[in-house]
């Protein structure tokens, strides 16, 4: 993909930060203009929110345009001039028309993530029946009928441009009423920004993984590493760390040092605002439309209720906060009362954060909260009691994980899996795993899925987990899997590889299933990185131990030196992806599925 700066408004470096996109930051624009709470309140809509397209009749023109989100003006790629695209607002039961013109000098693409519809609709070149991508100059139609409700989201499938602006909500107006009452939507799209060419970054995490993580362990730390293990425990587990060649700190790929992180299009500089009145329940409908980051989000002094994941109800549960993998969606109902309120959303490796505010009056505002401390991986995130490691081999398959400390765990509300329930519990590496392209392999990762994850055990605050997601209407198809298959996320971190049973998609054969059967999908991550994987077309039904209300998802997250597991309905007939959806895993750690 092309990447540069063109002064195609005769501005050039004059231009001002806050107008991050050309004609779109309207709230900053009025705000500057000094005019009253009546006047932002009176256009509320069109100030505070991403631009918001209605109806069933589209024409979205994809294109680039100058950007500055950091004080250096760059090129990024938009729909109808705006970055994050339109929110589009639909209505279940209609069919929508969306006529897409690529004005780009490349082939384009959108995919309408989380939403089922015919695989020729899908988006995605060379995979989605007939699709080759949209050709520069030319216009694909894509016309589908609306068969769910809920908050997803569309992005580009094509090279590298969703890292550069190429993605926008979609909100799905319920043909029946919500269970669950509000007076106030809102959008909440979070997103990564860099000024750097999104293959210069690729191109530097091939050259060294870590180019971009500056919060390796100090001298400090290894003091009070000292004082709080001592001598013999530090020196074991740092010379374990150091002789797999691997960092406690390995947390995310790429970092603040290159990303500016956004809420709706808004830096944490600027901030995001949504106005409400006293009294009301908002509903807020998180999307995480990044490239390559997570996010741990709260809102201090609010509690916030969950009741949907990816789209689909869930039975509400109360919680201070949640975290958000990439192309995840929640939708969270919170109460505030006559104050403002910060909307905080810090990256999990903590360099950096979004923000936004909620507050009655537009001159009202909270503070922001400082990032919690730097993490560290543990034994529990790499699956293992490193008691059983072969030092000498740096292979994951010499662990013994059975002595896996879980005493670090928050547990969630909801009853802990139990993994005989429903696989039986034995891993198979295949041949394909072995050799210098997998530098880890997983021998008897856990079922962890009341885990909030790194970073959020014990920090004194109720995390939402995977336990806790309960279907509200009840599990959507009873039958017990035909047939299992067991896929593993692999990968060599040093030189950057990922891949999926060991072998990248270039070389990988697809997965064909028959329509009708019912399949048990489990992951093994044999990685020490969270992969969220996504299933086009078909939903994954999440196996919590709870068989009569499991969770449906689109993008299900692996934790590192994990197992997880759920149930598709073989249900749509075509070509699908099934990938990661980490922008720069994407390469390897994908394949195509061929439903008949």
């Amino acid at each position: 993909m092309r990447y540069k700066y063109t002064d195609t408004s005769g501005a050039g470096m004059s231009l001002s930060r806050r107008r991050f996109v050309q004609g779109l930051a309207m709230g900053g624009v009025a705000a500057s203009m000094g005019l009253s709470s009546r006047a932002l309140w009176a256009n509320a809509d069109q100030q505070q929110k991403i631009p918001t397209l209605r109806g069933t009749e589209f024409n979205l023109s994809i294109g680039e345009q100058v950007v500055n989100f950091t004080g250096t003006p760059r090129i990024g790629t938009t729909i109808n001039g705006s970055l994050p695209a339109p929110i589009l607002r639909w209505k279940e039961g209609e069919t929508v028309t969306l006529r897409v013109t690529n004005t780009l000098p490349e082939t384009s693409s959108i995919h309408w993530h989380g939403l089922i519809l015919p695989s020729g609709m899908d988006g995605v070149p060379n995979i989605s029946d007939g699709f080759s991508g949209i050709a520069p100059g030319e216009t694909f139609t894509y016309k589908f009928p609306l068969v769910q409700s809920g908050t997803y989201w569309y992005h580009s499938h094509s090279g590298f441009q969703e890292q550069t602006g190429l993605y926008g909500p979609i909100v799905i107006e319920p043909r029946e009423p919500e269970p669950f009452v509000y007076d106030r939507d809102y959008v909440v799209m979070l997103s990564d920004w860099t000024d750097e060419d999104p293959t210069v970054v690729y191109a530097k995490l091939k050259k060294l993984s870590h180019y971009y993580n500056f919060n390796e362990r100090t001298h400090k730390d290894l003091m009070k590493d000292l004082k709080e293990k001592g001598l013999a425990r530090t020196w074991s587990e740092r010379k374990m760390w150091n002789q797999m060649r691997m960092s406690q700190r390995d947390l995310a790929d790429v970092t603040g040092y290159s990303y500016t992180y956004l809420m709706n299009g808004q830096t944490p500089a600027d901030g995001w605002m949504g106005l409400f009145r006293k009294g009301e329940k908002i509903l807020l409908r998180f999307i995480n439309g990044s490239a390559m980051s997570f996010f741990d989000v709260r809102i201090p002094g609010l509690k916030m209720t969950v009741v949907a994941a990816d789209g689909q109800y869930l039975q509400p549960v109360s919680v201070e906060e949640f975290r958000i993998g990439v192309a995840e969606t929640y939708d969270v109902i919170v109460e505030p009362d006559d104050g403002a309120y910060t909307l905080f959303a810090q990256s999990t490796d903590r360099s950096g954060y979004a923000r936004g505010t909620l507050t009655p009056d537009p001159a009202m505002a909270a503070a922001v909260p400082p990032v919690d401390a730097v993490p560290g991986l543990t034994h529990t995130d790499m699956g293992m009691d490193m008691r059983g490691m072969d030092h000498s081999q740096h292979d994951m398959a010499g662990m013994d994980m059975q002595g896996m400390d879980h005493s670090r765990h928050q547990m969630g509300s909801g009853k802990p899996a139990n993994p005989s329930d429903f696989s039986s519990g034995k891993i198979t590496h295949a041949p394909a795993e072995y050799g210098p392209h997998v530098d880890m392999r997983a021998k008897a990762p856990q079922y962890r899925l009341d885990d909030p994850g790194v970073g959020l055990r014990n920090n004194g605050r109720r995390v939402l987990t995977y336990a806790d997601l309960k279907h509200l209407r009840g599990t959507d198809d009873p039958r017990e899997p035909d047939r299992e298959i067991e896929l593993h996320l692999t990968g060599n971190m040093s030189r950057y590889m990922w891949s999926m049973d060991g072998v990248k998609f270039a070389d990988a054969e697809p997965l064909r299933w028959k329509m009708g059967e019912r399949l048990r999908i489990t992951f093994v991550n044999d990685t020490m990185m969270n992969h969220p994987m996504h299933l086009h077309g078909m939903w994954s039904d999440l196996e919590t131990g709870d068989n009569d209300y499991i969770p449906r998802k689109h993008t299900v997250i692996v934790q590192p030196g994990a197992r997880i597991s759920y149930r598709v309905t073989v249900d749509a007939e075509g070509g699908w992806a099934y990938h990661c959806h980490l922008l720069y895993h994407m390469l390897g750690m994908f394949r195509e599925v061929q439903v008949s």
